[in-house]
């Protein structure tokens, strides 16, 4: 899960230092996907009770705010580019 975690803002970091925009959302959409790993993982732990439902509700919406705003990124820089 921390591999995961840290997996998407050092992707978003290696996209942005890109000079291309194009390479830019690719490495955005890697950074989703390991959101979506991630999600996976939580709801893996929340279902073998490995996590408090507080806790796991916490990093969920947190998680969900991150490929929420992923997402709006890389629809704004398709149209731009």
């Amino acid at each position: 899960m921390r591999r995961a975690a840290v997996s998407i803002p050092s992707n978003i970091a290696e996209g942005y230092s890109r000079s291309r925009t194009l390479e830019y959302i690719k490495f955005l959409q890697i950074a989703f996907a390991s959101g979506a790993e991630l999600e996976t993982q939580l709801l893996i732990t929340k279902e073998l009770g490995l996590i408090r439902t507080k806790d796991f509700q916490k990093a969920y919406d947190l998680l969900q705010e991150v490929m929420r705003m992923l997402n709006v990124l890389i629809s704004k820089l398709k149209t731009s580019a």
